[in-house]
């Protein structure tokens, strides 16, 4: 009986570090549940009730006396598609048998502490090329490939600057796109950028939260409604606040 019960309680944190993962990297709600799972079933446990939220995870799971029950807080998510990745892949192989408990517990833990496989200034890179990017899918002008470039690069590496200053998203956003807006409005002042307007587009599109609306709408659609709801609040507020800061930034006209 002893055994049992702390196999169950094995399989439970299997299931919830792989939970806690995907949640902290961008997946799905229905995604994160359906994974847990096909986990705890692999693992014999069959009587499994995960519910997920963006800030939390409760999972149960039934079959021996009293039905056991743990809950973990979410507070940092981001968006990190290639862990995703990798614990669908451990999910898969758990489900061919190819792990065991504790060894799916530790490959899940070597995901969990790995950091991220590009640096910063690689980010900070990818953010103002893609800022050019997309002034050019715009309809804005090559000349105004340069000022997009350097915008969205700073703007980029000052939402990360000012998010470890203050970890409130709302501020660190507001802050990044205000900066956005200052560098734009500079570039043009100084005849180095032409269109004011097409290099603030191009310039906030990295900070724009697209994973964010996509997954609020599909959780809405396979019917979680709690958490389809929150992620659209929490999009929402991301856009205000790029918003704000842009309006800022055009009172100074």
């Amino acid at each position: 009986m002893e055994m049992e019960r702390q196999e169950t309680y094995d399989i439970m944190a299997v299931c919830l570090l792989a939970g806690k993962i995907m949640l902290q990297s961008g997946a799905e709600t229905y995604r994160v549940e359906d994974t847990m799972m096909r986990i705890a079933a692999s693992f014999g446990a069959h009587q499994s009730h995960p519910y997920v939220t963006p800030t939390g995870i409760l999972f149960s799971v039934e079959g021996t006396e009293p039905t056991k029950t743990k809950l973990i807080r979410i507070i940092e998510r981001t968006t990190d598609l290639e862990k995703v990745a990798s614990v669908n892949g451990i999910s898969r192989k758990i489900s061919a048998g190819e792990f065991t408990i504790e060894e799916a517990y530790k490959e899940l833990k070597k995901i969990s502490e790995s950091g991220s496989p590009y640096s910063l200034w690689v980010h900070v890179l990818a953010a103002a090329i893609s800022s050019g990017c997309f002034l050019i899918m715009f309809r804005g002008s090559w000349g105004d490939f340069f000022p997009a470039f350097v915008t969205g690069g700073l703007g980029f590496l000052s939402l990360l600057y000012f998010h470890q200053l203050v970890p409130i998203k709302f501020f660190s956003e507001f802050s990044a796109s205000l900066l956005i807006g200052l560098q734009a409005l500079f570039f043009v002042s100084t005849g180095i950028g032409g269109e004011l307007d097409k290099i603030i587009i191009g310039s906030v599109m990295p900070l724009v939260p697209g994973l964010l609306i996509t997954n609020a709408v599909r959780d809405l659609m396979a019917g979680h409604l709690i958490s389809g709801l929150a992620k659209g609040a929490d999009a929402f507020l991301t856009a205000f606040a790029i918003g704000a800061g842009i309006a800022v930034t055009f009172s100074f006209l």
